[in-house]
């Protein structure tokens, strides 16, 4: 039976008896995802449309929701590492590194120097990784497949010298409290210095693909702008904030890990829109290198751990001769390390913005609260903000110049 209008714009119940909200004849609402390549990961999205130009964009998340947060909550803070990589997997030295910071400020311990500048180069290197993927992925999703291909081919080179540290490429789980897992190997300063002499070259061939080609310009400048003011208000950081003008970087702002020893810029836009935020990605490419390179040169002599064996399980060629050495080893992988009661919050500059984490200690071996404070979930709030007033087409560039993680955002 064919139903007139005043029946189409009056209230109705479902079969369940649960309100039905009708909508203007002009509108028409569809669903981006929770498929869909471009939002890059499990992600829905649903827009309200008048015809091709959108009204609102809901994203609607939690569809591969881990409970990383609480399953922490039942490991030890030593053996809790390796979920932190799970969160933003392409950048999971950064998420070590954060929680290991948030463990050392509820034990009062600093690592010595050695280890803050191996720290340093491990997270910059995956810092200009993370960006690799950021770009090659951004860059397929508005048809520039060549430069896919040009990141991962790069970024190889960097998941190498993790592995060279850590033995293994990606959730390296090699930061922890007290400093790292081991010094770096015979070799790795070399190749380190070998592959970052290489980047600069890479990233002039990047700019030379798409910084000026006029298609990639179309579908990117004056595309997804958004003001400083409201990205304070939406608790906006990282590139996307400093895309929009805004200097602030907690490597400068709140210099941690040595980074206060370190010479570099603050690179940021001047319109806030996709195109500026793609460049202040590529200037932090730059910026990450320098900082490598001055690490490499000016890399301290001396231990990388606290000297501390509550907190440091002893070095593994100890262990064959000394019966103290196993002792130590047992009973900080059996029964962890205790905090004393307390509580603390450590951010950093991570490749999406501040990360952070916050940790309740009430003194046995288990955090009993941890929690991340996730840029891409915070990122993420400014989306409906960038899309309103703009063509459905232009949704993939806006979601690709956030740089969001699924992994991190329905943890």
């Amino acid at each position: 039976m064919a139903l007139n209008s005043d029946q189409l714009n009056t209230p109705s119940l479902n079969a369940e008896g649960i309100q039905i909200d009708p909508i203007e004849d002009t509108k028409m609402v569809i669903n981006m995802g929770p498929h869909h390549p471009s939002t890059h990961g499990v992600l829905r999205i649903v827009l309200e449309l008048d015809g091709e130009v959108i009204i609102k964009a809901t994203p609607h998340m939690g569809f591969v929701h881990t409970g990383i947060e609480k399953e922490g909550e039942y490991q030890t803070y030593l053996k809790a590492v390796t979920l932190t990589d799970r969160m933003d997997y392409v950048s999971a030295s950064l998420n070590n590194m954060a929680y290991t910071m948030a463990v050392e400020k509820l034990l009062g311990v600093e690592p010595p120097p050695r280890g803050q500048y191996l720290r340093v180069i491990m997270c910059e290197l995956q810092r200009i990784a993370s960006h690799m993927v950021w770009l090659g992925t951004h860059a397929l999703d508005i048809g520039a497949m060549t430069m896919f291909f040009f990141t991962f081919r790069d970024r190889e080179k960097l998941l190498d010298l993790t592995e060279m540290m850590s033995g293994v490429r990606m959730m390296p789980s090699w930061i922890v409290p007290g400093g790292l897992r081991g010094d770096a190997p015979e070799g790795y300063v070399e190749r380190v210095k070998k592959v970052i002499d290489e980047l600069p070259r890479r990233f002039d061939e990047y700019e030379i693909l798409i910084d000026q080609n006029p298609i990639w310009r179309e579908r990117t400048q004056g595309i997804g702008m958004i003001t400083p003011e409201e990205c304070y208000s939406l608790g906006v950081s990282g590139p996307t904030l400093r895309g929009s003008g805004v200097p602030h970087d907690l490597r400068k702002a709140v210099p941690y890990s040595s980074y206060d020893q370190f010479k570099f810029e603050i690179p940021v836009g001047e319109y806030g829109d996709v195109y500026d935020r793609y460049r202040v990605r590529m200037a932090e490419m730059r910026q990450s290198r320098e900082i490598v390179k001055q690490a490499l040169e000016n890399l301290p002599d001396g231990p990388i751990n606290v000297d501390d064996r509550k907190i440091v399980p002893p070095p593994r060629e100890e262990l064959d001769h000394s019966m103290e050495a196993v002792i130590h080893h047992f009973k900080i992988w059996t029964e962890g390390i205790h905090p004393p009661v307390g509580e603390a919050y450590v951010p950093i500059e991570g490749p999406k913005g501040e990360l952070g984490f916050y940790l309740v200690s009430n003194g046995s071996s288990y955090p009993w609260r941890m929690h991340e404070r996730p840029p891409s979930f915070m990122n993420l709030q400014a989306l409906s903000k960038m899309c309103e007033g703009r063509l459905i087409a232009d949704v993939v560039a806006i979601i690709g110049s956030i740089d969001i993680i699924l992994g991190e955002i329905d943890r």
